[in-house]
């Protein structure tokens, strides 16, 4: 499988048929296909090809899709670099990946050009690259090969180069245009609002927004009332957003019943949705939430509530065609011991979705690939009928006492509190229990006067007394990263420091 065809086989099958709106600008599938190419051939100019890599550094927008697209179809593999990244961070991600070129443009040029002088490459704009030349379609590449490094978010140190192949992208956007999944096609809108840089955005939206023959609008950013208005004017059928985004939608629904848009798929992946949440947006938009799970390294799609299945609210569903997800024993790090059902431990997943490992990360690769399966990191339970919930983090655990506490678990009770519209738990170190358990509550917008004291009382009643969080901080606004979900290191720097500054 080549990548570079989700392109080519749509432009060939849907050539007069609307592919990208981007605001002003509206492409079909043929026209798209000729920019791509005209790219491609100026990149070929400059000696991109197979083994070459090309880095793109560019914002939400057309260029993405043309300079992503027109790397692949030089049979070059494609390093992302996020567009919220500094010159430093750029630069070491340029670096790392040893890129022979980079693509930038738009908002971001300053920095995506002194990224690439401080790592000794050329940058270039779509518009730089030579025009008039004749595009050369390579050899296409073996599916195993390398099609694209995404970076990791590097939470635990220096960000790592996510190897994904042809095949990992290619089967993960089939399989979520069918094989049981959403059954996307030629008629369907898919809104695109998530960053392009990203592996949501790239892979679940915009490769299987294009392989299903779709329109794919896309947006720079998230904001809410700008998203409204495109979905009603664009008729969008299909969303994928984070929790924190259908949040955002629900602080301007609920006071304002203006026309909502008709959605026939809603998707909530990247953290897990409240279950408050997911039944207040299908109550007011009228529309089923299929809420799933993955990571950069499964391409990203591992699990999903399936519409074949019984979908069952609070889980991610049952894994994906193709992949099997189990849940394995935590505390042995050198071999996979699966459990049984309903117990809790680590998920991990192996099948066609799992990437080809870390760049220049041996040690990393061989910690997170035991015995042919992928370590996620997070703590989960699977049932008798192969639904699976996710429990925590592996690192967002909170030992209190000795009690294992759960963030997702507390921040579930605490997301049904009327006056609390976001919340983050974290642990902070504590002398006597180890760790306190500590909530950080974004509150709606017409909720005041209530204070910390009021919110441990009724914490109290709603959890077991080694669960309740006896300390709440009200913030403004929770932070969140570029694709919506909570910045948890954060709030514990922030508890931390709240933590020092108490008498």
């Amino acid at each position: 499988m080549w990548l570079a065809d989700i392109l080519f086989e749509s432009a060939s099958r849907h050539c007069d048929k609307l592919a990208i709106i981007f605001e002003n600008r509206r492409l079909t599938y043929g026209a798209l296909r000729l920019e791509v190419e005209r790219a491609a051939a100026g990149l070929q100019a400059l000696d991109i090809g197979p083994s070459k890599r090309v880095a793109v550094m560019l914002e939400n927008g057309l260029d993405f899709v043309v300079a992503y697209y027109a790397t692949l179809a030089t049979g070059a593999s494609v390093v992302t670099v996020s567009a919220l990244l500094t010159v430093s961070e750029a630069s070491y991600v340029l670096k790392d990946s040893t890129a022979d070129l980079l693509i930038g443009g738009g908002r971001v040029w300053d920095t995506a050009q002194a990224a690439a002088d401080g790592a000794g490459l050329q940058a270039f704009q779509l518009a730089d690259l030579a025009e008039g030349l004749t595009y050369i379609c390579p050899t296409p590449p073996d599916g195993r090969d390398e099609a694209v490094i995404m970076y990791t978010s590097g939470t635990t140190g220096k960000p790592k180069g996510a190897i994904l192949t042809h095949d990992n992208l290619t089967m993960n956007a089939l399989v979520s245009v069918g094989q049981g999944m959403f059954n996307l096609s030629p008629e369907d809108v898919v809104l695109c609002c998530i960053p392009l840089f990203h592996a949501s955005g790239q892979s679940c939206l915009l490769n299987t927004g294009l392989l299903a023959g779709a329109t794919v609008v896309i947006m720079r950013q998230f904001a809410a009332q700008a998203v409204l208005d495109v979905m009603r004017l664009e008729k969008v059928t299909f969303f994928l957003g984070v929790p924190t985004m259908y949040v955002g939608l629900l602080s301007l629904v609920r006071p304002n019943k203006a026309e909502l848009p008709h959605w026939r798929v809603a998707v909530s992946g990247g953290a897990p949705i409240p279950v408050a949440v997911l039944e207040e947006v299908e109550r007011l938009f009228e529309v089923d939430i299929y809420e799933g799970y993955g990571l950069t390294e499964t391409s990203p799609t591992a699990c999903f509530n399936q519409p074949d299945f019984e979908r069952r609210p609070g889980t991610i569903g049952k894994a994906i065609w193709g992949v099997q997800c189990e849940v394995a024993r935590i505390e042995l790090e050198d071999r996979i011991e699966l459990l049984a059902a309903d117990e809790v431990g680590e998920l991990v997943v192996r099948g066609h979705n799992v990437f080809a490992g870390y760049l220049n990360q041996a040690d990393a690769t061989r910690a997170c690939m035991v015995d042919g399966w992928f370590r996620t990191g997070d703590i989960a339970t699977k049932d008798e009928d192969g639904y699976v919930r996710i429990v925590d983090r592996k690192k967002d655990m909170i030992i209190r006492g000795g009690f294992n506490v759960y963030s997702r678990e507390i921040e579930e009770v605490l997301s049904t509190h009327p006056a609390i519209a976001l919340a983050a738990v974290v642990g902070r170190p504590d002398d006597l229990f180890g760790e306190e358990i500590v909530a950080v509550v974004q509150l709606h917008r017409d909720m005041a006067g209530i204070s910390s004291s009021d919110m441990v009382e009724w914490a109290k009643r709603h959890l077991a007394k080694y669960k309740y969080p006896r300390e709440f901080v009200f913030v403004e606004t929770i932070p969140l990263g570029p694709s919506g979900k909570i910045l948890k290191r954060e709030l514990a720097e922030l508890v931390a420091r709240l933590s020092t500054a108490s008498p």
